[in-house]
């Protein structure tokens, strides 16, 4: 089978055309990506405000608990049922895939922002709003790009079940190929969707190491702001 693998890939004709590999890579990314930007505004905001507020903690953990748990083959199958578009079901099913890891990593990089930096941020006369982006939201980026990284992974390794409502993607190659018993193909699906979701996977790896507070990019750098941190410290050391 791999023999038949490599052959399949050193085909030029499975690579050109509107059911060729390279077509098919770019509708599996317009999906996974369609269903991350609409997971992101919905998340987003939620983890910001919930984040910096601290309300609403509990209740935001049970739903992304229960987001999921929600099996997404079935629930695409039920919105199927329920609708005639093709393309909203399994979009819909990648959304609900997308916002939990979205709105933990949102809401854990914002909570867990140093209380000294917010404090004298705040000590400064600095709005809420302020607060919120010149010092949370730069501090929480490797968190926020953490939680980008597993919905991302999640979501491109489930868009194939596009192509279970006769969309396109990279599924295609795995719902054609066990209709025709073409194992080979089912093959050429799983490797390239794989390999897809390991290099998004190692360059969202990269960014986060980039936005590590403490390298020099986009960390906390207000030299007012350390300034006012550093002066605060000796007195909050004092018992």
């Amino acid at each position: 089978m791999f023999a038949d693998f490599i052959a399949y890939l050193a085909d030029g004709t499975n690579w050109a055309g509107t059911t060729g590999i390279l077509n098919r890579l770019v509708q599996h990314l317009y999906y996974s990506g369609l269903a991350l930007g609409i997971g992101a505004v919905i998340a987003v905001p939620l983890g910001l405000v919930i984040g910096h507020t601290g309300k609403g903690e509990g209740i935001i953990v049970g739903l992304a608990n229960t987001m999921r748990a929600l099996p997404s083959l079935g629930l695409m199958t039920l919105l199927v049922l329920l609708m005639s578009s093709t393309l909203i079901p399994p979009i819909t099913a990648l959304v609900l895939l997308a916002v939990p890891p979205l709105l933990a990593g949102v809401y854990a990089g914002i909570a867990n922002v140093d209380r000294s930096a917010v404090d004298a941020a705040r000590a400064m006369g600095m709005t809420e709003w302020q607060v919120l982006w010149r010092v949370e939201v730069p501090n929480a980026l490797p968190l926020i790009v953490g939680g980008l990284r597993g919905a991302t992974l999640q979501v491109v390794a489930t868009a194939t079940i596009a192509a279970f409502v006769n969309l396109g993607g990279l599924g295609r190659y795995i719902f054609d190929g066990l209709a025709l018993y073409d194992y080979t193909r089912v093959f050429v699906g799983a490797v390239l969707v794989t390999a897809l979701a390991l290099v998004l996977d190692g360059l969202l790896a990269l960014v986060v190491r980039l936005v590590q507070p403490g390298t020099g990019r986009l960390a906390l750098r207000d030299p007012a702001l350390l300034a006012a941190i550093d002066e605060r410290a000796p007195v909050e050391a004092q018992p």
